[in-house]
Order: structure tokens, then sequence, then C-alpha cells
């Protein structure tokens, strides 16, 4: 590890996961399990600075494992950011979304981003050339819908998420398959339509463990697997100042 490795943590509702940066490099990634195999794994390092944002665990129970020569960060509503946020209820606002605004305006600086991250949910994210968070949507995630679909029927089974769906189902399994999957890429393809009548040069940007499904099938998208990280070092790099 370079001695100057500033370290963003990002707890989702499904995975836990880590990334190490130098400035604006992204050095390597981790995924944990569990919580104790993150504390574990914080408790062997040594970092300059950290930044935690979490909305499936204990972020301060986190820290505390942290060895850190500068700041620690856990990120909230009151933390500092490097756009402005204009949600109404900014006390009800995920980590997770305030990141991946702050890693679309990263990428996109002074121009208009909508930042998709699908993840257990998919959540909207809409950022202006003047870097205004205005917010976005949530929907269901690819898993949830399957989820759903399973638990509120007496006989529709279980079926995973695939990459290329029928598009007329043959099956009781593929008929699900296709209406999630071919569900969500009609979604993602009409809000963006919709986004870029008022704002034709906005960006678009997937992101999340179920961006792979759609990447290269949806219009005009970047495809940023670690947009949440970019935005949590962003984040960090804007709170203590380093370059």
């Amino acid at each position: 590890m370079k001695a100057k490795a500033s370290l963003v943590v990002d707890w989702g509702n499904s995975r836990i996961k880590a990334a190490l940066f130098d400035g604006d490099t992204l050095l390597d990634q981790f995924t944990f399990s569990a919580q104790e195999e993150l504390i574990q794994f914080l408790r062997k390092q040594s970092f300059n600075h950290a930044l935690i944002s979490s909305v499936g665990g204990d972020a301060k129970e986190i820290s505390e494992a942290l060895s850190v020569d500068g700041n620690i960060i856990l990120l909230s509503n009151e933390t500092a950011l490097p756009i402005k946020i204009r949600y109404s209820t900014p006390s009800t606002l995920g980590v997770d979304r305030i990141a991946a605004a702050c890693g679309a305006w990263q990428l996109f600086p002074d121009q208009a981003s909508l930042a998709i991250d699908l993840g257990s949910c998919i959540n909207y994210e809409f950022i202006d050339a003047q870097a205004n968070y205005h917010g976005g949507v949530i929907s269901p995630g690819v898993t949830m819908r399957l989820q759903a679909m399973h638990q509120f029927t007496a006989k529709l089974p279980l079926v995973k998420p695939i990459e290329s769906p029928l598009f007329i189902g043959n099956s009781t399994e593929t008929c699900m398959q296709s209406g999630v999957m071919n569900g969500v890429l009609f979604e993602l393809n009409g809000f963006i339509e919709t986004i870029k009548r008022d704002h034709q040069a906005c960006n678009i940007i997937l992101c999340g463990g179920d961006a792979r499904f759609f990447e290269g099938k949806v219009k005009d998208a970047n495809f940023v697997p670690e947009l949440v990280f970019v935005g949590l070092n962003k984040i960090l790099k804007h709170n203590i100042n380093i370059a």
C-alpha cells in the first residue's frame, strides 16, 4: 500500500465494499461478506484518511477499528459536500445516493448528469450543471422484483436474473425473467429519454451490482462500476483538502 493512501468504505444493503485511493487514483478495492471480516481487514491496515458510508451497518463501530493518521469522516446528511443539496427532505437522503451524485460531478464537472445505481433498489440521481442535486427516483431492484413475485404469490418460483432474457418467455421462469429484466431495461431507457427532453447534454452513468446486466443496452450510458467509490473519495478530499 502507498504511504498516503486514503480509505473509503461503502456498506450497502447487500454488500460491504472498500477502496483505497491515492489522490484521484483508485489503487485497489475489496468486497467483504460480513462486518467482522471488514473489521479484521481494517485492524491490519493504516491509512492517512478515511470516509465511511453505511446504510447497512454501524459506521461508528467500523471507525473504531481504523488506524488513521488524519481524519475519519462518517458520511451523513450533515457532512460538507462538493455539491449543493436541493432535496426537500435532506435528513432522509441516503448517503449512497449522495455518493453517486458526487461521483457524477467528479467525472463530469460543470455538466448535468443522471447517475443510475442498480443495487437492492434502483436509484436515479440528477445533478445539474451548477452542481445542484435535485433528487431523483427510487424503484425496486432486479432481485427485489424477482423475490416479490415469489413471495407474494402461491406458485411462482424464485428465479435468478440473466443477461439476455427472451422477450416472449416460453416457460414460467423465462416469462418472469423477461418481465423483470426487460421491464427494468424499458424503465431505464424511458427515464433517460424523458430527462434528455429537458437536458439534452445530460450524462448518463450506470453503476451498482446489477449494472452489468444492462451494459451496452442502455441509451447513451457510461458504465462506471466504481462510481460510488469515486464519489466517496471526492467527498473525502473535499473535507480534508488533499490533492
